[in-house]
């Protein structure tokens, strides 16, 4: 299994899901992180993804970012799991939608939320989405 944490250095969990500048992905067996990389993230500014209003969705945002947030999920395709400490409810359906389920954290350490998660000890904070 792997488990994507969006950050800016490699240890600390970025503040919102878009503005994070990599994934830092980690490969879990048995239990136990045997492995992680650190992978580019596409920012929500991608060459090529147009911005378009349409009608809010029914949590109130805009669908027209789908392309843009497809993009940003491409390098995190074969994980299972993406943690942030926050970002919007755009973002968060489209991560479902990618099959991936998003976690909210107020866990600053990429290397703490994981270990928390696989205790099964991480909570989800939705009232972090906007």
């Amino acid at each position: 299994m792997k488990v994507a944490v969006v950050t800016d250095d490699g240890k600390t969990i970025s503040q919102h899901f878009g503005r994070a500048k990599f994934y830092k992905v980690y490969e879990i067996k048995d239990g136990a992180v045997v492995g992680s990389e650190q992978r580019p993230k596409a920012g929500h500014h991608v060459e090529g993804a147009a911005h378009h209003e349409h009608e809010a969705g029914p949590h109130g945002h805009h669908h027209g970012d789908a392309a843009t947030h497809n993009n940003m999920l491409a390098n995190v395709a074969d994980c299972e799991v993406l943690i942030a400490r926050g970002m919007g409810w755009g973002a968060h359906d489209a991560i479902e939608r990618a099959g991936l389920k998003p976690y909210i954290t107020d866990v600053a350490s990429s290397d703490e939320a994981v270990k928390a998660y696989i205790e099964d000890k991480l909570d989800n904070h939705a009232e972090r989405l906007h």
